[in-house]
């Protein structure tokens, strides 16, 4: 039996018919709080864009009326930024509106939608009756794909790319693939793509030198290969921008070296923004960093310190596991009681967190039984789960390669070598460890090596 009204929902471009690969309402969540800075402080003509999607989002968790407000915030965005065209910019909203709509089972409204979009296409000369691959469709889709998360840089770049090949000097449509290329080397780091990456956000800036987003994404690009450039950017945006957003990318850059300086640029970012609560939890991350000091009074006021910038960011996301398992390690300074209660809580809630979420549990709980308790037979069960789930991200990985050759080391020194071999022979079943190295190491030909 045909559904002819789904059908013509189905065949609009919209957020609800892209497919972002939101992995649970967990991430749905993250995303939404993101997207607030993101439509605030953005440097492009797009936050009718990140309005739209947060209504979307707000859909989402069946938050309807706020879904609602969200499209009118964002058609009322739409029209100041796009004046000339905002039938074409519309498009998108739109399709929103008539989906949640349809979700409301408001269908005199989802036609009303289906009609305003029927009626722009028509004057587009689109051979479709409900959609229009025109330039602003891709570069909507672009930017939505790039607040879900930088892993979706390569299918952003496609958008921009296509937007650029009709219009070829649009500065918003370069600033988005050149945005989307640096996402796309941050996911997967090569030298080609990082120049590529700096070649476009180069020539962004050149056209447009307030445009602090892209002035922080080369300062990272060019951390490893440019130090003195990087760091002069880095100083340029803490010193212009107020986007909190952009405020806190150029802390990652500074934090290893500037701590003191970092933390003066992420309390005037809070200034900005107190209910961003990332900006709590990167503070947080700063003071933890101080506990490498010496004991006396400035480790424990970091400790201080860190805790309640970790509590503060909890308090705006109670979801964050993350952001326990910092606050767990915290803890652990003044009592490894606390800490042990909030890693046996996340284990009890592991069967529900995101696959990533699962192996920095896993990891955290190993590391707590191995250094706290010195269970290393237990620590080691830990680190083969978090090993065993799939997860596309290369520093966990890296992060759980250096841990089981550590763990191995200890068994081997304490004489238990079938621990030890057992271990790398995991490292490579689990493809952590591809070379085999243990096999031809020198420890392998040593008269403990033959026990």
């Amino acid at each position: 039996m045909s559904r002819p009204l789904r059908s013509k929902l189905e065949s609009l471009q919209c957020h609800f018919t892209w497919d972002f690969e939101i992995k649970d309402k967990v991430e749905a969540v993250h995303i939404l709080q993101t997207l607030a800075p993101k439509a605030q402080h953005t440097p492009h003509p797009n936050r009718g864009t990140y309005l739209a999607m947060r209504g979307y989002l707000q859909h989402l968790q069946g938050n309807y009326k706020e879904a609602l407000d969200s499209l009118r915030e964002a058609e009322g965005a739409l029209k100041r930024d796009h004046p000339a065209n905002f039938s074409r910019q519309a498009l998108v909203t739109y399709g929103n509106y008539a989906w949640v709509y349809y979700r409301l089972v408001n269908y005199d409204m989802v036609d009303l939608y289906l009609g305003r979009i029927h009626d722009i296409c028509r004057s587009l000369s689109s051979p479709e009756a409900y959609s229009a691959m025109i330039p602003e469709i891709y570069a909507q889709k672009g930017w939505s794909l790039l607040a879900v998360g930088f892993r979706n840089g390569d299918e952003a770049a496609e958008c921009f790319r296509k937007a650029l090949e009709v219009e070829e000097s649009n500065e918003e449509f370069q600033a988005g693939l050149a945005v989307s290329v640096y996402a796309s080397w941050t996911h997967s780091p090569n030298a080609e793509q990082r120049e590529e990456a700096q070649k476009l956000l180069e020539e962004v800036i050149v056209r447009q030198p307030q445009n602090y987003e892209a002035k922080a994404y080369l300062a990272q690009a060019l951390r490893d290969v440019d130090t003195e450039r990087a760091l002069c950017l880095a100083d340029d945006v803490a010193q212009e921008s107020v986007n909190p957003e952009v405020l806190r990318i150029i802390c990652k850059l500074l934090r290893p070296q500037f701590l003191p300086r970092t933390i003066s640029i992420l309390k005037k970012a809070i200034a900005v923004d107190h209910g961003y609560h990332l900006l709590h939890y990167d503070l947080g991350l700063c003071y933890l960093k101080q506990l490498a000091s010496p004991p006396g009074d400035v480790r424990e006021e970091a400790v201080e310190a860190a805790i309640e910038s970790f509590k503060r960011a909890l308090e705006m996301d109670p979801s964050s596991i993350f952001t326990r398992l910092k606050l767990a390690k915290v803890y652990g300074e003044r009592s490894p009681a606390y800490e042990e209660e909030i890693y046996l809580n996340l284990m009890e809630e592991l069967p529900g967190a995101s696959n990533r979420c699962q192996q920095s549990i896993y990891m955290n709980w190993g590391d707590f039984l191995l250094h706290k308790k010195g269970m290393k037979s237990q620590a080691l069960e830990m680190y083969q789960a978090a090993a065993r789930i799939p997860t596309d991200h290369s520093f966990e990985r890296l992060q759980l390669e250096i841990r089981l050759k550590k763990l191995a080391s200890m068994f081997r020194e304490d004489g238990e070598m079938g621990q030890a071999r057992a271990i790398y022979s995991f490292l490579e079943e689990t493809g952590l460890q591809q070379d085999g190295w243990w096999q031809r190491g020198s420890w392998q030909k040593s008269g403990r090596a033959q026990q």
